[in-house]
């Protein structure tokens, strides 16, 4: 048994919550902003109701052996106020979140050899009323190494498939150029049928070259059809299927413009990389949360 916190109980934080929960095994502790009076999430194999001590203050926070973060990534900073109590004797910190910058997002709140970089895949939706509706199979990759093993036994039967990768920079930039299209979503206000049209396609492919030209010069191995495989797989899923940052704005939520296609513009910069398409997206999406 081990004692684990979720800091983050959105979409992703239920879902590992509930994974956690169908294990048996652990003693679960979930750190929210507002009282959470029950978790229930709807998974392809029933509802899983999750069992876990609620925490909305710091100062209630002890020390735990596990932090899984699944915040937005604009939030590091609250989460990683959490870390100071909940790490305080050496827990390892699993970062489940967007972008490419896992362990530079954390490193001011916890040893970067404490910080287990995560990348997950899942379709999942937080519905109004609280409850989180998984749509498939949780896949998750994480770096090989002792935290990394640690990391999947946690899960170990609940149904979550796990990799163990050597190169994590690949896989975090791969999971980087299938959310770049959706900013497209977002910027459409419609859910993934949208990507059906032939000509949002094409600007698809071309934001995912972008994004793919990046994460070549940083280090990540990405072949030359990225982006057919991107585009394939929005129109796989389900033309009402809805994306965390559309769901954001169509909440009136921030979005994660930074973590998504603005590291991608940054990025770019610093390789003298042209990124027009992403820095469009940007540069429209952060001008909607100023109206």
């Amino acid at each position: 048994m081990a004692r684990v916190a979720v800091v983050g109980v959105g979409a992703i934080g239920g879902v590992l919550a509930a994974l956690l929960e169908t294990t048996g095994r652990h003693e679960m502790t979930l750190c929210t902003r507002r009282p959470l009076e029950a978790l229930k999430v709807k998974t392809p194999e029933g509802v899983v109701h999750v069992n876990a001590r609620n925490l909305t203050s710091i100062a209630q926070a002890e020390a735990v052996d596990w932090v899984l973060v699944a915040t937005k990534t604009y939030d590091a900073e609250g989460a990683g106020a959490w870390l100071g109590k909940l790490a305080a004797q050496g827990a390892a910190v699993a970062v489940v979140q967007n972008g490419v910058e896992h362990r530079e997002r954390f490193a001011p709140y916890v040893p970067a050899e404490r910080i287990a970089p995560v990348v997950i895949d899942c379709p999942v939706e937080r519905q109004a009323d609280g409850t989180v509706v998984q749509r498939g199979v949780v896949r998750m990759k994480v770096e090989e190494g002792p935290l990394g093993r640690e990391f999947t036994e946690l899960f170990r039967g609940s149904g979550a498939e796990i990799e163990l990768t050597e190169d994590f920079k690949t896989a975090a930039w791969r999971k980087l150029c299938f959310n770049a299209p959706g900013a497209l979503n977002a910027l459409t206000m419609k859910p993934a049928g949208v990507l059906q049209d032939e000509a949002l396609g094409r600007v698809a492919l071309d934001m995912v070259r972008e994004c793919a030209a990046v994460g070549r010069a940083e280090g990540a191995s990405l072949g030359e059809n990225v982006g057919q495989q991107v585009l394939d797989g929005y129109r796989a899923q389900p033309r009402d299927s809805v994306n965390s940052m559309l769901a954001d704005r169509l909440a009136g939520r921030p979005m994660e413009i930074g973590a998504r296609n603005g590291v991608i513009v940054r990025l770019g910069e610093i390789h003298g990389i042209p990124t027009p398409l992403n820095r469009m997206a940007v540069a429209l999406l952060e001008q909607g949360t100023k109206a």
